[in-house]
């Protein structure tokens, strides 16, 4: 059994190793940790505009490409105005 089974259903921020940060519906994981997410979008950060929201809808994710995995709060979310948020891009994770 996954340890993100208890996420099943609920919405989730995923960050993943290459720095995207990808909002969804958890719908299902494996025991290799790879997710499938519904209704997803993907949000990309930027210093010099607000945050640029691109649907994705169903999205499946291997698990080794996975940094995080966490619940979403949704309505904290909601009342985010995430288009006047102005941040650094999450870099990409390196494995040394």
């Amino acid at each position: 059994m996954s340890a993100l089974q208890q996420y099943t259903n609920n919405q989730v921020l995923v960050i993943t190793q290459d720095g995207r940060t990808i909002i969804g519906t958890l719908s299902g994981s494996d025991s290799a940790g790879s997710i499938i997410l519904s209704n997803s979008v993907e949000r990309i950060f930027s210093t010099d505009e607000g945050v640029e929201e691109v649907a994705l809808g169903l999205y499946v994710m291997r698990g080794d490409s996975i940094c995080l995995v966490g619940l979403v709060d949704g309505e904290k979310d909601k009342a985010t105005k995430w288009t006047e948020i102005l941040a650094e891009p999450i870099a990409e994770t390196r494995h040394t």
